[in-house]
This record gives C-alpha cells, structure tokens and sequence, in this order.
C-alpha cells in the first residue's frame, strides 16, 4: 500500500499550473460521474485516485481516538457500517430495475442514512477505508460509499446475494460487484452493434403486428434485451468450445427467439401464420429443413436446432426444446437434455461427466416461475449427484402481469424470483431497457456457472406491450399500467438516445437502421409464394410404426445368462455385504441350472446384465429404485461397516455400456421430465423411470399428456423410454392398488407407446430386451409397464432358463398349467396382470378339471394383438362366451379399451361378459378384509361354469 501511495504522489507531482485546475475540473465530474469524463481521463482516476494536492481540502478528517473518543463517536461508527451492509443486502429495494409501473421510483429506508440515525456531514467525517477497505481511489468519505456502493447495488442491475452460504462464492460476487466489473465496459462500437439487434427484434416483432393482424404470437415486446443476452451465452459458450446450448423457454417472446438467435428462417415463420382461409404461404425450398411430427402443433410451441460454426468446425449446437402450454414442465426435460450430453456411457459402471459438453439455459415466466411447482422439482435436481448439470443459467422473462393476473394476486413474495433463495441461487434483478446492464448479467452469471457449477438466475425485469397474446385486451385489467406503457418508448428508442446524447450515433443512424429492417422483412414476405389449392396437406405417421415388433431377437443362450448370474455374485475385496440380503443373492445363482427357475427379481437383474453386455447403456431411477420399493432388486448394495456402495452391474467382466442407477428425489413430473429429455437426447440409451406405487405417475399426468404420448406426432421428438409402474390388488388401498392403466390407454393412438402388464419373470426379460433392441430406430416408442408387487416373490412369476433362452415376447399368453381342450371350450376368460394368477392358483387347488375353460393372458394391451387373439378363437369351434376378468372398477382397468376389440372378434351365438368390480370413485377398497372377499368372489366368477357377471349389453 505505501508503495502505491508513493507511486501516486510520484504521478501527480507531474502536474503544474493550468494542468492542475484542468484535472480538478476533471476530478469533480469523475467524482458525479465517471463516465462524464473521456475514457482516457477515466483510467488516470482509476489507477492514481485524487489528486494529492486535493488531499489537505478532502471533508473528511479523523475521528477522536484513544481517550478521546467518546461513545457517541463509536455508535455513529457501527451506525455506517450497519448501512454499509445494509446497502450490499437492501440496496436492491430502491434500484431501477422497473422499466413501468407502481414500482419504477421505488425508496427504502433500510438504505437511508436517517433510519440509522446518521447526517451527510456524519458520514463526510469518517474515512472511506474504516467502512470499505477497498474502496477504490476516489472515494474518500463515508458519503462517497453511500453513493458509489448505492451505484453498484441500487442502478439498473442489482444483486441479491445474502442467502449465499458458501463464504467464497459469496467473496467473488462482492468483489466483482464493488470493484465495478459488474457492468461492461462496451465499445462504442459494440454499443451499435448491441442497438443494431434490439432493432433486428423490434422490427421483426412489429412486421408481424402489421402484416399478421389479430393473430396470436407472444409477442417479446417489452423484453426485447432477451435476444442480445442469449447471444452473449452462444459466443461465450462458443468461445470456451461448450459443446451444446440446451434452451427450454415458454410462448413469450419465442419466435424471435427462433428466428433469431435460431436462425428459424422468416419466410418459414411467415408461412406458420395461415393469413388467409383459403391460401397457403409457401417458404422458399431452403426454408424446409425444420421437421415436425405429423400432426403437428402450433407456431410458438415448436423447437428449433442451430449448428454455430468457428472456422470450419461446429463449436456449438443450440437445441430449443419443443413445449406446450404447460410452460415450465419444460424445464426438466431440458436438464434431461443436458446431463444425457454431459454423459460418457461407452464404459461399464456410472457414466463420466464432462461438463464443458452442455448448459441449460432456461427462461421462465414471472407468474410461472413462482406458481408452478415443477420449477422447485427442477431447482432440487441442479445439486443431486444422478442430476446435476454444472449449473443452469435461468432467466425470467418478466412482463409484470401473468396473463390478467396482477403480481399481488399471484405470489406471496415480493419478487418472482424468490423461490430461488431457498437453493442458495445468486440473483440478478436487472432493467430490460438497459441492455448493457442486461448483457452484464450474462456475463456474471455465465462466470459463475464456469467457475462454481452451480445455477445462477437473472430477473429481467420489463413490460408486456399488448395483451397475453395480442388478441387480448390488457387496458380492462389492467388500464393504469397500460396507460404508462403506451407512453413508454420501446427498448431500442431508450437505447439510441441514450447513444445519441453520447454521440455515438446520429439522429439519421437510427431511424436508416428501424427502415433497413422493414424493408428486408417486407422483401422475404412478398417474395413468398402462395398455395391457391387452400388444402393443407394431411400428414401420416411412419410407416416404421405400423411394422410388427415380433422381428425382433431377444433370446440370449444358456451359457451366457449363467456366466452372467455368477459375475452378478462377486464382490469387490474387502466388501462387507449384508449377510442376510447375500443368502438371498447366492440363490439366484442356481436359477439358470437345471431344474432352477428365476423369480422376479432375478430376471431382472439378467435383463439389465444382457443388455449392458450388448454394449447398451441403461439409466434406471425412481424412488428407492435401487433396493426397490419391495425390496426385490438390490442392484445397489451397501457395505455394513464403511457404508460404501457398489453395484453388482459395474463389476461384470462383460458390460460393454455403463449401468445409471439412482434414487429420485421424491418428484415425480421433475424427475420424469428429466427421463425424458434424458431418452430424448440419448436415443440408444434404455431409459427407466420407476415410480413407487404405480399411481403416483398421477403427479406426473403433464409429463405423460403433454411430452411422452405426443411429441412424436406434434414434433416429431422420439423416445424410447421405459416407465415401470407397479399394479396390482392386495388390499393396501385406493392409493397403493391402481396405476391407473385405463387412462395409458385412453391416450394410446397411432401406435405411439406400448402398454403392457406381464405375469412372469422371462416375459419382463424378453419385453425389456426387445425395447433395447428398438433404440435409435423407427419403431422406438415408450413402454407403459404394469409391474408387479406382491407377486414379485410369487413362484407363479418365476420362469425356467429355457423360457429366456427360447422364444420371445408373447403379447398373448396361454395360462400355464391348464389341462386344455380346445374343441370341448365353451368360456374364454382374458385378463391382464395379477388378477389372472390369482385365478390360476384357484384352479390348480380346485378338483374340477376346466376342460370347458380356456385361459389366456393379454400381455401386451397396447398395440392390441387382434390377429394373435384371431388365430387362438379360430382353435375353439365350440365357445359360446368371452369373458374379459379384471379386478379393477368397470370404468377403469383396460374394460372400455379391450371391449372393442372384443366385440369385434365375436360370432353368432357367441356373448361378451365382463367379470370385475362395478363403477367405482375410488380404484380400491381400504379394508383389507373386504378386499379379499371382493377378491375371491371375483375369481369364482371368472372359473365357475354357471353365467355370472355383465353381458355384452353396453353399460
């Protein structure tokens, strides 16, 4: 320090006569504003602080000390630094970050010297050093860290920090922030670059006003800044060779996020708004590249994917994921997006990361962000070990209004923001007419996120111009705010004057800037093309859809489940398995010898084995996945003394793929949406979600509606995931008894997943594999499986090694164990799941042979195997009746969905019946004894000779 005083004194000895009232002219305005100087006068302040001859007439002098000093003199002291910090935590309150409205001139006395009982000239009288120790040069009193510090945290950015824990991520804020490195430092060339995109956005948006009258679009008006700070994450993200940007983001604002940091071409954009009824816009043929599904969806819920080249190379790929109108379920499917690129699942064991492969990016809505819980599922994810990104950058689009809905209506906290604080995300609140400030954000939070891995979120705070989607009409809700922004110049007027009174550009720059943009929209638009037929063309679903699944080999031999039966025994030196769980595991290593058979659990852990040893990465969670909710897996297990964790799927000799196993949060639509994005992205991964009880996927109903059931045919987006859901009636209840199957089927259609519920071991085994081998191929598609609970210790479930090693999936089972006669059948019972091995064990402790019952067991329900069930009812000459079995409530189960197919099979003579409980609210009784009786007398009915149940007479 003494060596930087005396290099200043050596500078300003320098100065003599007229040179030294020039530089105190220059002094003052530094001290009001350090941008009023010229640049290089700037930089001499910075570097040297006050001139030392200004040192004798500074305000500030010492304070009593030693004996002198008086009690008074200390509170005054604390009393300064109190508002010193209160500034870094309040500053906020009082800062200009209100482009409009009630809050645009706000003050807090939490930053007022008054509240502390302090006066200017108290705060002249204290040295700047004893409240900020490093305060930069000029400021020399307490006064002057009241208006500099007030500078940093109460402009247009502003910082919330304080719920920050970790002491150096805390440090490297405070530093950024009071060193002034907060905000860029633009050249005045940048600064017309910067102006040049807000124009870009304005014009774009405003030639869509103009041209698509009364059509709906979401507009980005009011938020314009938005474009320029993701173009400043894609040339950091470039810069440091990131190699994807994965976007998510609902309707507000996303066609000029399409077209321009995308690169959606206009005329592409142009010809989604149908202007005319009976006239179709055409693109240009380059236009064409964008592929949707073939029902498709409209304009602002699709997606785009941008390659951004450095040199020759592809540094960077921009994905904006598809969305719909649930605006935030996006979110983890993108963080799915993320970590399936960050993955490495070429080597047995977990996958390695590389976080330099992807970012998040997230921009969310104010009243979304706050209101819908998806949002904290997601935020919980960012610091888990199974599904943790690095950090997410997210920012919030924020209009001020959700939809009609004014803040004070719609959230319980003073900013949208606020959820964030609970995970120890920093915060930025920043004015989107400042887009300096708006693209300094970026910069910090993108810093951050290199630095600590961790999210980071920035408020950007502007307006809506026009109604929730420009059809609306936002002045009957809200007319005072409306009456501001009507007077309010848009984003890129406030920008080019403030370059104009800087003298960056001209009056004429601007305006030539706003035409020049006009007229190139108005040039790609009337260069379109119109279609006079006014017949869209209907699309189909691929042909690949339609295929049989039946080519597919699942088979594995002998030798090789055996080999992987003992590998999934072994353990590493030293491991202290749980001696009782161990007695259980070494079982399973007799299933695949003769005379064995494998339970539940133990075809499982083979079809996980068999497929990583075909080099097929597998990524299983859900809740208590890795014991299993039953405690029939234990793919994870734990060493009782050091409570070390390994699983038996990471020591085989043979995996060729990495094995992703994790316990979920308790989240159901996060942790689904992130398996989704997950599957998406890595399209030859198996990808498997387990909920705990099959109907807790009720809380993930978006996720199944709106991404899994759909996206396929809306755009185009394919998975292959697999959800596993366990169902079935034991009496535990409404809750822990239904996955609600019905309600998979109700949205099954163009053969867009499979819906099945398999009764042994070797079925789930070929099932699994057969989804395997479709990874990556046309006929991907989920898998909806009913998965099994009490029957997963069940010997009826358990399969001999041939049934692995011969054959494949069978979506039509005959029951086992029944003595059949096919011309003296009369009754032909179908059932899925549980319900028919209850049915099976009743017949095998009955004396009565059944030589009038045929049974069979409908496997796979979706896609519904009629030409199998055809070839089986050809066999029966003598059948009078199909019943269908199932012990759900008649108005859930598969009943409405098979009764069709059912009905349609029927011949002369021949009735439909339908045994199971009748209508019911709930899926399942509570009492345990009602249960069982309801139970049994269901499964008397389905097996005793005399007509029982509902006829074919619809109900």
């Amino acid at each position: 320090m003494a060596q930087t005083e005396e290099s200043n004194q050596r500078f300003w000895a320098e100065f003599h006569g007229p040179n030294m009232g020039y530089v105190e002219e220059q002094y003052d305005l530094y001290k009001t504003d350090p941008d009023a100087v010229d640049h290089s006068i700037k930089e001499m302040f910075d570097q040297y602080g006050k001139p030392n001859w200004l040192s004798n007439d500074a305000g500030a002098t010492d304070l009593p000390t030693g004996s002198q000093a008086s009690m008074h003199d200390v509170k005054k002291l604390t009393s300064a630094m109190k508002l010193v910090e209160a500034i870094r935590r309040f500053g906020h309150l009082e800062a200009d970050i209100y482009p409009v409205g009630l809050h645009k001139n706000r003050n807090s006395n939490l930053v007022q010297p008054d509240t502390y009982g302090l006066s200017e000239d108290d705060l002249k009288q204290m040295p700047a050093s004893w409240l900020w120790e490093k305060a930069p040069n000029h400021v020399e009193n307490g006064l002057d860290v009241l208006h500099e510090l007030k500078k940093y945290y109460s402009g247009t950015i502003t910082f919330e920090y304080d719920h920050i824990n970790n002491e150096a991520e805390r440090a490297w804020l405070l530093d950024l922030i009071e060193t002034g490195k907060a905000r860029l430092d633009l050249s005045d060339e940048d600064k017309k670059q910067l102006l040049g995109r807000l124009v870009d956005v304005e014009g774009f948006e405003g030639f869509l006003q103009k041209t698509f009258v009364g059509q709906k679009r979401f507009s980005i008006e009011g938020l314009e800044a938005m474009v320029p700070m993701l173009d400043q994450i894609v040339k950091y993200a470039t810069e440091d060779k990131v190699e994807n940007i994965m976007m998510g983001m609902a309707h507000r604002g996303r066609l000029s996020v399409l077209a321009h940091v995308l690169g959606k071409p206009f005329d592409k954009i142009f010809s989604e708004f149908h202007h005319s009824p009976d006239k179709e816009l055409v693109p240009s043929e380059g236009s064409m590249g964008i592929n949707y599904g073939w029902t498709g969806d409209v304009k602002y819920h699709f997606g785009a994917k941008k390659e951004v080249k450095k040199g020759e190379e592809t540094a960077t790929r921009i994905t904006l994921a598809h969305n719909p109108s649930h605006l935030e379920f996006v979110n983890p499917v993108v963080e799915g997006f993320a970590r399936a690129a960050q993955d490495d699942r070429s080597k047995a064991g977990y996958p390695e990361r590389d976080l330099n492969k992807a970012i998040p990016v997230l921009i969310h809505g104010d009243a979304a962000f706050i209101g819908e819980g998806v949002v904290a599922e997601t935020l919980n994810l960012s610091g888990l070990p199974g599904y943790a990104t690095g950090g997410s950058l997210h920012i919030i689009a924020n209009n001020l209004v959700g939809y009609t809905t004014n803040q004070d209506d719609g959230r319980s906290t003073r900013y949208a923001s606020d959820l964030a604080k609970g995970f120890e995300i920093p915060i930025i609140h920043v004015n989107a007419d400042d887009p300096i400030a708006c693209v300094s954000a970026i910069k910090i939070a993108y810093e951050y996120r290199k630095k600590f891995n961790k999210d980071f979120l920035i408020d950007l705070v502007g307006y809506r111009r026009y109604g929730h989607n420009e059809m609306d009409e936002p002045r009957t809700t809200q007319p005072g705010l409306y009456q501001d922004i009507d007077q309010h110049p848009t984003a890129a007027n406030v920008f080019a004057e403030v370059l104009k009174e800087k003298g960056v550009i001209e009056e004429k720059t601007f305006k030539s800037m706003l035409e020049n943009v006009e007229a190139h929209l108005r040039e790609i638009y009337d260069g379109m093309k119109e279609n006079e037929t006014g017949k869209a063309e209907v699309k189909c679903m691929p042909k690949a859809l339609e295929n049989t699944l039946e080519t597919f080999e699942t088979a594995v031999k002998l030798e090789v489940l055996q080999s992987l039966n003992k590998g999934l025994l072994k353990r590493p030196e030293g491991f202290n398995g749980f001696k009782k769980l161990e007695k259980i595991l070494d079982r399973r290593g007799k299933a695949m010898e003769e005379g064995g058979k494998a339970d539940w659990g133990t075809g499982e852990a083979l079809t996980y084995a068999s497929i990583l040893r075909d080099g097929i990465p597998i990524r299983l969670t859900g809740q208590d996945s890795e014991r299993g909710t039953f405690a029939h897996r234990h793919v994870v297990l734990h060493d009782v003394e050091t409570d070390e964790k390994y699983s038996p799927m990471h020591g085989l000799e043979v995996a060729n793929a990495s094995f992703d196993i994790r316990n979920s949060p308790l989240s159901e639509a996060g942790v689904l949406g992130f398996e989704y994005g997950y599957s998406v992205q890595s399209p030859n991964t198996l990808v498997i979600w387990e909920a705990q009880f099959g109907d807790f996927a009720n809380a993930a109903q978006v996720i199944f509606d709106q991404f899994i059931s759909a996206a396929r045919a809306k755009w185009g987006e394919k998975s292959n995931m697999v959800m596993l859901l366990p169902h079935g009636y034991e009496g535990q209840g409404p809750e822990h008894s239904s996955a609600r199957l019905e309600r998979f089927l109700q949205m099954a259609g163009e053969n867009n997943w499979i819906v099945a519920n398999v009764t042994s071991s070797a079925q789930f085994f070929h099932l699994l594999r057969r989804q395997a081998a479709m990874r990556g191929r046309e006929e991907a598609r989920p898998l909806i499986l009913m998965t099994p609970k009490s029957l997963l210790r069940n010997q009826r479930v358990s399969s001999e090694p041939k049934e692995f090693t011969d054959g494949k999936f069978e979506p039509l089972r005959q029951q086992p164990n029944l003595s059949l006669s096919k011309k003296k059948t009369k009754r032909l019972l179908i059932g899925s799941g549980k319900i028919m091995v209850d049915i099976e064990e009743a017949m095998d402790n009955a004396e009565e042979s059944f030589d009038w019952l045929n049974v069979l067991r409908l496997e796979q329900i979706y896609p519904f195997p009629k030409e199998e069930l055809e070839k089986k009812l050809a066999e029966l000459p003598n059948l009078e009746e199909i019943v269908w079995v199932q012990e759900e409530p008649m108005n859930m189960g598969a009943w409405d969905y098979v009764d069709d197919y059912l009905r349609d099979l029927l011949k002369k003579g021949q009735e439909l019946r339908y045994i199971g409980r009748p209508h019911r609210a709930a899926p399942a009784v509570g009492v345990p004894n009602v249960h069982k009786a309801e139970q049994k007398q269901l499964v008397q009915k389905a097996i005793n000779p005399s007509k029982g149940g509902d006829s074919n007479e619809r109900n």
